[in-house]
């Protein structure tokens, strides 16, 4: 009894030695899956009683991995079970030794090595998976994780919603093409599942079904998460393709049979385009059956193998203990007591055995039982999952018209605060122009002013000039005679003074003779003195004759002399008077020169008032060009009022460059005139490009060209008033004919009343309104009538549908009913505040243009109102189309926008009355939206899509089908561009035969309308992209 127990104890020694000595052999032999302590189990509860791997690693670390491709592979697999059943700090550990293992993955790709391959597969696989959990650190690496940590993963971002699946791509990648690599090296070599070679190969793909199973559920969910952009990922999507071959191969193996239950898969991918199925979807669940097998069994499968290989020293000793007792028998001739309690104790022991069997096989049972009903569970759960998914979709569409809801409120809002912050920009303009026409006018009266004083002064220089002139003549004439008298005045000086210089030397000469004579007497006294006294007597009469000649010479001198100061003194006084004169001349001629001055500075002012008409001019020309012009619209009678204003001003220009040429001291009147005449023109060519937005193609194209050539002929004329060589001939008649046509095409575009007297349009409005509101009440009364109808003939979803689409259309018509309610309200309203003193016909009558409005969008709401109830009729009938009634639906809205603009014009901003006028049009804008979306929705409920199955083409047949595909695309894109010119034709026509009477249509091609709903500007064709059809998935898997 000691040595069976010791031996017992022996045999589950060795047993658990045998699990770690199989992780470390170089056989090919399996690492132990069950009943293996120190392996796994023991490895894996270690991890969790130290809360890491690091004494797993510091073992890991010595095992020589880069020697042994086997030992490699079997501490792969030990390394992949301890991700996922280990501590979850065992993920952090691992990825400190990222790089070892990357290492050794390389080394043994680089070697030809069967085991080789397979190592570096799979330590690529263990490296993506611990950057996977790493990076995702909310799923752990046995990838249990709930839908909702999927959800909380994967966030509400679409890029990384994306990401998240293509990175779960990867993974099932690198899991599929292990267990691919192992199956064919399996298939290649003639490896049996049964034997320890193939098992060898096969272990880790027990962890390789569990990760792929979690995987495909991942990947589901995630891409109907990804919805319209799941087309990118359908073409990686054919790798459930591969993971189910790789599941009915395994499920084939008899080594897989008795240790995992491997789910299956569905045999087609769940059609993501569509929500639904996703309820439709179930996850497929791997267990593991805990199996007791005989102890016997286990004992000869799980045959150890030593941790190292010695051989066995107790093996010739029990050899020799067995010859021993066959050649000399047992001891006490086999008659021992040791035998018999053996004997007893082995039958108790087989009874205890057979007892423990049948609470074996009594538990397997309860498991199975209590298996079962999980599943069950698991089914209801997932059942609950699906309706809660369903639910989420549901929700997110609601949110989804929610949101698209708060945005359109969002937008009118901004639409509203547009309008008033451009209102406010117009009030400011209005003021600014206020202001500018005040201080234009103190500008014209000053320079009136101005140019009275300066016509005052003109007249002051002109007789200044003249007199200035006289003054000229006269000082030349004066100055002529000062330089006569002068000479003749020097000639006589000069003549006295030679006279009296030859009377001097005379005079000296007789003095000296004298002189010498006195001399020649003292010196000759003794000569007689009668001699000399002779000769003195003749001295003294010839010096007395010469002293009276002399004395005569004087007094002639000094006469001479009075007589010339006389003429000097008189000449003096000619030159003053001369000097006056002239500067009476020099006045006239200061004068004459400001006068030349003012004229000059008249045509630079002339000059200067054309440049900035100029500028003006190109101002506007340049805003036909501007992009942010292109959203300004005008009106035809306003452009008809500039062109008349223009016409006007042209006259003045004309009129003041007249008085100009005559006058050219006074250029007030152009200057006037050319101010006027450039802010109308500019105006005119504004607001024609504005119309010519609004206009048909033709009408708009010459508009536009009018009011370039409009402005040429300006520019051309103000150039010809800037230069003094064509100043003359400037002439205004070519700008005349261009505004001539202008105002033509304006009074075409203009729209044309219908005949009626002014007198009648109050009571018209009156009458049309009642009209209106007759019609909803009619229309009401028939969708009731028709609902009444349809709950009798139909049932089912086409009743539903009728009930659905019945009821959004009594919706809109209520809606109608309480706009049209609220519009005669602020319409009586405005006529109150308006009329004055006036009757309401005379308001009417005073505010035609407003009236003829608000008849035409009365007319345009009742008309829209019965069209959808023929269009309802039809469609419940199943006689028309949904679009029928989708496009009544829109041109309702557009009605009730025109009544609601036309009632708004002359409202005050404050009034309470226009708020409910707006909230009732926008309640209308959302009933309309509500019939577009329930019979969007009752189309897709009733028509029946046909399922597109192309798994039995070749790809021959699918190329050939993809072009006839295209062939017929191109064809209804043809079709496509040929109704929208048509339906420009339409509205071209339209705009031209809007509000012409009966008759006068009738005239022309036989049809009467009343309506003159204006239509919006054709829109642009819309790009649509091309739809991918489901045959890329059936390419991707050929």
């Amino acid at each position: 009894m000691k040595s069976c127990r010791k031996g017992g104890r022996g045999k589950r020694g060795r047993r658990g030695e045998g699990g770690g000595g199989r992780m470390n052999s170089i056989r090919q032999v399996p690492t132990r899956v069950k009943r293996a302590p120190v392996c796994h189990t023991g490895i894996i509860l270690g991890t969790h009683r130290e809360k890491g791997a690091y004494t797993f690693w510091s073992y890991a670390l010595g095992f020589p991995l880069a020697s042994s491709s086997i030992l490699s592979w079997k501490f792969c697999h030990v390394l992949h079970k301890v991700l996922r059943d280990g501590h979850s700090n065992v993920l952090q550990d691992c990825m400190r030794h990222h790089s070892s293992l990357v290492e050794v993955g390389k080394m043994w790709s680089n070697l030809h090595d069967r085991y080789g391959q397979l190592v570096a597969l799979y330590t690529r696989l263990l490296c993506t998976k611990m950057e996977f959990h790493s990076k995702h650190s909310e799923i752990p690496p046995n990838l249990e994780a709930t839908d909702e940590v999927l959800e909380r993963t994967a966030g509400t971002d679409i890029n990384n919603v994306f990401q998240l699946t293509v990175e779960v791509f990867d993974y099932m990648d690198g899991e599929l093409r292990l267990a691919e690599t192992v199956i064919r090296q399996l298939n290649t070599s003639i490896a049996i599942s049964t034997l320890t070679s193939g098992q060898c190969r096969l272990a880790p793909l027990i962890q390789v079904i569990q990760d792929c199973s979690h995987l495909y559920h991942f990947t589901v969910k995630l891409l109907f998460k990804l919805d319209i952009n799941i087309l990118v990922c359908l073409t990686r999507f054919p790798l459930s393709h591969s993971l189910k071959t790789f599941f009915n191969k395994a499920r084939d193996m008899l080594y897989f049979k008795r240790l995992i239950q491997i789910p299956k898969l569905p045999d087609s991918p769940p059609n993501f385009l569509h929500a639904a199925s996703l309820a439709k979807h179930v996850k497929p669940v791997v267990v593991i059956p805990d199996e007791d097998e005989p102890e016997q069994q286990d004992d000869d499968d799980d045959d150890p193998e030593p941790l190292i290989e010695v051989s066995n020293v107790s093996t010739p000793s029990l050899q020799q203990l067995d010859i021993f007792d066959q050649a000399f028998g047992p001891p006490n001739g086999g008659f021992d007591d040791r035998d018999l309690q053996i004997e007893s104790l082995k039958r108790d022991l087989e009874l205890l055995r057979a007892e423990l069997e049948r609470v074996k096989a009594e538990a397997q049972r309860y498991i199975t039982q209590l298996k079962s009903q999980i599943n069950s569970l698991e089914a209801e759960l997932e059942e609950q999952r699906a309706q809660k998914q369903r639910a989420l979709v549901e929700n997110e569409q609601l949110r989804m018209e929610l949101e698209a809801t708060r945005r359109r409120n969002a937008e009118n809002e901004g639409l509203q605060t547009n309008f008033i912050e451009a209102e406010k920009r117009a009030q400011a303009t209005e003021q600014r122009y206020n202001k500018l026409k005040d201080k234009h006018s103190e500008l014209v009266a000053s320079h009136a002013e101005l140019l009275r004083k300066s016509a005052d002064t003109v007249r002051m220089l002109s007789a200044t000039q003249q007199t200035q002139e006289e003054v000229e003549r006269t000082k030349q004439q004066l100055s002529f005679e000062v330089d006569r008298i002068k000479q003749e005045a020097d000639m006589k000086l000069e003549e006295q003074k030679f006279e009296m210089d030859k009377l001097k030397r005379e005079l000296e000469e007789k003095l000296a003779e004298v002189m010498r004579i006195k001399a020649v007497l003292q010196s000759s006294e003794k000569v007689s003195v009668h001699l000399w006294f002779l000769n003195a007597e003749r001295l003294m009469r010839s010096v007395s004759e010469k002293e009276a000649e002399l004395s005569s010479l004087r007094q002639t001198a000094q006469v001479q002399q009075s007589s010339l100061q006389q003429e000097r003194e008189r000449s003096s006084k000619e030159l003053g008077e001369l000097q006056s004169k002239l500067q009476e001349k020099v006045s006239q001629d200061i004068r004459e020169q400001m006068k030349q001055k003012l004229l000059e500075e008249q045509f630079t002012l002339l000059q200067g008032t054309i440049t900035e008409a100029e500028n003006i001019i190109q101002d506007a020309v340049a805003k036909l060009d501007d992009p942010l012009h292109v959203r300004c619209t005008s009106s035809p009678d306003y452009l008809i009022s500039r062109a008349e204003a223009t016409l006007g001003s042209i006259d003045k220009v004309k009129k003041g460059h007249a008085d100009y040429l005559h006058n050219m001291g006074d250029a007030g009147g152009l200057l006037r005139a050319l101010t006027q005449f450039s802010h109308l023109a500019a105006d005119t060519i504004i607001n024609g490009s504005a119309t010519a937005h609004m206009a048909p193609t033709d009408h708009a194209d010459r508009l536009t060209e009018n009011c370039r050539g409009c402005a040429t002929q300006s520019l051309q004329y103000l150039k010809d008033l800037k230069s003094k060589a064509t100043l003359q001939k400037a002439d205004p008649a070519a700008i005349r004919i261009i505004i001539q046509k202008i105002l033509h095409l304006g009074q075409e575009l203009r729209p044309k009343s219908m005949d009626v007297r002014q007198d009648e349009l109050g009571d018209l409005v009156d009458k049309e309104m009642a009209a209106t509101s007759a019609a909803i009440e009619e229309a009401v009364r028939r969708i009731d009538e028709m609902m009444n109808q349809a709950r009798k003939d139909t049932s089912g979803v086409k009743l539903e549908v009728n009930e659905r689409i019945l009821n959004s259309c009594t919706d809109l018509m209520k809606a109608i009913r309480m706009l049209v309610i609220a519009s005669t309200d602020l319409q009586k309203e405005i006529v109150e505040g308006g009329r004055g003193a006036a009757t309401i016909k005379e308001f009417y009558a005073r505010n035609s243009r407003w009236t003829e409005g608000l008849i035409s969008a009365a007319k345009a709401v009742g008309w829209g109102a019965t069209e959808m109830v023929e269009s309802a009729d039809k469609v419940v009938l199943h006689t028309g189309k949904y679009e029928e009634l989708i496009v009544c639906s829109h041109e309702i809205a557009a009605s009730t926008a025109q009544l609601v603009a036309a009632s708004k014009v002359k409202a005050d901003r404050n009034s309470k009355k226009l708020s409910v006028l707006q909230q009732a049009s926008r309640h209308v804008n959302e009933m309309a939206a509500n019939v577009v979306a329930s019979t969007k929705t009752g189309q897709e409920n009733l028509e029946e899509k046909e399922t597109m199955d192309f798994s039995g083409m070749s790809l021959i047949k699918l190329r050939k089908e993809e072009m006839e595909s295209q062939v017929k695309v191109l064809e209804l894109e043809s079709q496509l561009d040929n109704e929208r010119l048509r339906l420009g034709e339409l509205r071209k026509k339209h705009y031209e035969l809007a509000g012409v009477p009966p008759g006068q249509i009738s005239e022309g091609n036989g049809e009467a309308s009343s309506l003159t709903l204006n239509k919006p500007a054709l829109a642009q064709k819309p790009h649509i992209p091309p739809k991918v059809r489901p045959v890329t998935k059936t390419l991707c898997s050929a």
